[in-house]
């Protein structure tokens, strides 16, 4: 059995298509079919089902799945390891991030300590994040929600209030704070069902009675700030997401704890490079200024 053949019968496994396993490993079809054939040969079993170019793995290929990730996943930390020891002060940092709000800052701060590390970021969805830490190839994600699992090390780094948005000119707009239920004749922007902010606000305005009225929604809370301040609407925006130069003003939430959990994970297995434990160290001391700013 070789090395080559476990990670071509990885790439069909999680694909389940031969011309796209084939396009993802930069290999011919036919190079990447006779490799798995080869291996099912060694092993003395077929590992998927066939029907044409998509592949499905069977009772055999589930159970060795298993195995042949762990055994490449141990293959990577050994790897990292020896890579470290020769050039701790280089690497490349693998992140996975649920949204970006706060990493612009964290990375700036990451570059100014140590500008000799890469990094390589993600952004993905909360399920995308579960399997990517699951396999072990990611070296820290920063979530909201937090996830939870027998292999995935969190931890909750920062209470992030989420706050009303509402355009200058606004009759919010000289006030400090306002109840959810003066909210309920609004117009409001925000991000699709699905997200965690959205799902968390439509959640505890129900509780108040009533139900958002949104007149936009959208993928990129990034945009959010822009439809505010053309007055299309008002929004719920988390504390780490405001922007002091936009022309808006924000509101703490009266009588209702709306908050997001930050959190910071990591597989347990999964090797602990130098350049990692720095990027652990820049994000707690981030989050612990921002705590002292707003306590």
């Amino acid at each position: 059995m070789e090395l080559l053949q476990l990670q071509y019968f990885l790439a069909v496994a999680r694909l389940e298509h031969v011309t796209e396993a084939a396009r993802s490993l930069h290999v011919t079809q036919s190079s990447l079919s006779k490799t798995i054939q080869r291996l099912e040969e060694d092993l003395g079993v077929p590992l998927f089902d066939r029907t044409g170019r998509k592949l499905r793995l069977n009772a055999f290929g589930s159970r060795f799945l298993h195995r042949a990730e762990r055994a490449l996943f141990e293959l990577e930390q050994g790897k990292q390891e020896l890579s470290d020891l020769s050039s701790p002060e280089h690497g490349t940092i693998e992140l996975a991030v649920t949204n970006a709000s706060t990493l612009p800052n964290i990375l700036r701060e990451f570059q100014k300590k140590h500008p000799q590390i890469q990094f390589h970021v993600q952004m993905l969805t909360t399920q995308e994040m579960v399997t990517l830490l699951h396999r072990g190839e990611v070296d820290y994600c920063l979530s909201s929600p937090p996830l939870h699992g027998d292999d995935i090390e969190c931890q909750t780094v920062f209470i992030d209030p989420i706050l009303v948005a509402v355009p200058l000119g606004h009759q919010l707009a000289d006030r400090s704070s306002v109840s959810l239920t003066e909210l309920k004749d609004e117009r409001f922007v925000g991000v699709k069902r699905g997200y965690t902010t959205r799902d968390l606000v439509d959640s505890v305005c129900s509780s108040a009675g009533f139900v958002p009225k949104y007149v936009y929604e959208g993928n990129e809370p990034t945009r959010l700030s822009a439809l505010v301040e053309a007055g299309i609407g008002i929004a719920f925006i988390p504390s780490t997401a405001m922007n002091a130069r936009e022309q808006i003003h924000y509101l703490q939430v009266e009588e209702q704890e709306l908050v997001r959990e930050i959190a910071l994970l990591r597989h347990k297995s999964r090797y602990i490079s130098r350049a990692a434990q720095e990027f652990r160290e820049v994000v707690l001391e981030y989050f612990e200024a921002i705590s002292e700013q707003t306590s």
